[in-house]
C-alpha cells in the first residue's frame, strides 16, 4: 500500500444493529476495491474482519477491526464494529478515531435498537453520517418504507441520493439521483445507462428534493433558488457536500453486499462527501499548562491510541490515529498518560489480522505499533 497525504485519506466507522450486515458490507467493500480477491461469508467463518476464535464461533463481530482500502487514488480506513450492545465500547473507541460514520440498515428490518444507539453516539461525537441500506436483494426489501422509517426516527434531514434499480431478487443496480444516471451491475463493476422510463418520474422528484435540501446549506444559493434564479450543478454539489459535512443532511444510499452491487458507489460517496482526514480541527490538553487547545494538522505531533489488542506472536498492539505531525519507525514519542518518552520500533497498518508495513503514519492516517506502555 502506497503512502497517502491526509487530504487523500478518509476514516470511516461502519456501524449498525447486529445482523444488519456491517461485516458483510466491509467484506464486500474490500473485495470491490481489490484489497482481497475472494469475498467470504460470515456463516463460513472466514471474513477478513471477523478472525478471532470467538467471532468465528458466534458468527458475530466482537472487536472493532481496521480494514484499509485504496479507491480512486485515495485511502479509506474502514473500521468494522460490532453491532450488539454488549460490545458498544468498541463503537465508542472507533468513533474517537474516525471523521464520519457509515450506518448500515437492513432493507428488511429498518431502524432497530442498535441503529438508534449508533446514531446517538455518532451525534454525540459530532460525526457526519451516511446511511447505507443493505440487503436490497432480499425478499420484502422495500426502499420507500425504509425511507419513511428512517425519517420518522431521524427526521426529514435523511435524503436519498440513490434509488434501487429493480426490487428484491431483481435488484440489479443503482439510480443516481444527483447525476440522474443509472448503473447496472456488470461483473465486479457496473455499466452506466439511462434511467429506465418506469423510474424517471420518481428519480426526477428525488432529484428536485435533493436540490431543495442542498441549497439550504448555503444562504446565497438558497435565496437565488427561491427567487427562481439558476443554481449550477457545481454549486449544488458544493452545497450538498457542505450540508453533509455539517451533519445537516444525512445521505441515504443502497447496496447488496451479497450480490456486490452498489459498493463502488458507496466508496465514491465517502470520498466525494465526507471530510478528508486533515480538515477536522481537534482539541488537546497542553501538558505544560493543563489547558485545552484547538489545533490543526500542521501542529506538532499529536496522536491518540484508540484501541489495544493482544497478538500471540507480537504482544500488545496499539492502534493509533495521528491528528497532526508524523510518527515514524525508529523514533521516540512522548506518552502523555505515562508522562515519559517511548520508542516506536516499527509502524504498520492492519487489514483484519494481516499486517501491512508502513514507513510512517502521517497526519490524518491510522496505523499500528507494538509494545507501547
Amino acid at each position: 500500500m502506497k503512502a497517502y497525504t491526509g487530504d487523500k485519506i478518509r476514516n470511516v466507522a461502519i456501524v449498525g444493529h447486529g445482523g444488519a450486515g456491517t461485516t458483510s458490507v466491509t467484506e464486500a467493500l474490500l473485495y470491490r476495491s481489490g484489497a482481497i480477491d475472494r469475498m467470504c461469508k460470515v456463516e463460513d467463518g472466514a471474513t477478513t474482519t471477523d478472525f478471532e476464535p470467538e467471532e468465528i464461533k458466534r458468527k458475530v463481530s466482537v472487536n472493532a477491526t481496521l480494514a484499509p482500502v485504496e479507491w480512486r487514488d485515495s485511502k479509506i480506513n474502514f473500521i468494522d464494529t460490532p453491532g450488539f450492545a454488549d460490545f458498544v465500547a468498541e463503537v465508542k473507541g472507533a468513533f474517537r478515531a474516525v471523521d464520519s460514520a457509515l450506518i448500515v440498515v437492513s432493507a428488511t428490518a429498518g431502524v432497530q435498537v442498535g441503529t438508534e444507539q449508533c446514531w446517538k453516539l455518532a451525534e454525540e461525537a459530532h460525526l457526519p453520517r451516511i446511511i447505507l441500506v443493505n440487503k436490497m436483494d432480499r425478499e420484502n426489501a422495500d426502499f420507500d418504507s425504509i425511507l419513511d422509517n428512517l425519517r420518522s426516527k431521524f427526521g426529514k434531514k435523511v435524503l436519498p441520493l440513490e434509488l434501487p434499480l429493480g426490487k428484491e431478487e431483481d435488484f440489479e443496480g443503482i439510480i443516481d439521483c444527483v447525476r440522474m444516471k443509472a448503473y447496472r451491475k456488470n461483473g465486479n463493476g457496473s455499466d452506466e445507462i439511462e434511467i429506465p422510463d418506469e423510474y424517471k418520474e420518481y428519480a426526477a422528484d428525488m432529484h428536485e428534493k435533493m436540490v431543495e435540501a442542498a441549497v439550504e446549506a448555503d444562504d446565497d444559493c438558497m435565496m437565488r433558488y427561491l427567487e427562481g434564479e439558476p443554481v449550477s450543478d457545481e454549486e449544488i454539489r458544493k452545497c450538498l457536500i457542505k450540508g453533509i459535512r455539517q451533519a445537516i443532511i444525512f445521505p441515504m444510499i443502497c447496496c447488496s453486499a451479497a450480490k456486490n452491487i452498489g459498493l463502488g458507489r458507496t466508496m465514491n460517496a465517502i470520498i466525494d462527501y465526507t471530510y478528508p482526514a486533515i480538515l477536522n480541527d481537534f482539541k488537546v490538553t497542553d501538558v505544560a499548562t493543563d489547558k485545552e487547545e484547538t489545533r490543526d494538522a500542521g501542529a506538532p505531533m499529536a496522536a491518540l491510541v484508540f484501541k489495544t489488542m493482544s497478538d500471540p506472536f507480537v504482544g500488545r498492539l496499539s492502534f493509533i490515529r495521528v491528528f497532526s505531525g508524523t510518527i515514524k519507525a525508529d523514533s521516540t514519542v512522548y506518552n502523555a498518560s505515562r508522562e515519559k518518552d517511548e520508542r516506536i520500533a516499527s509502524v504498520f497498518t492492519m487489514r483484519g489480522k494481516t499486517q501491512i508495513p508502513m514507513k510512517e503514519i502521517t497526519a490524518g492516517d491510522i496505523g499500528v505499533t507494538s509494545k507501547l506502555q
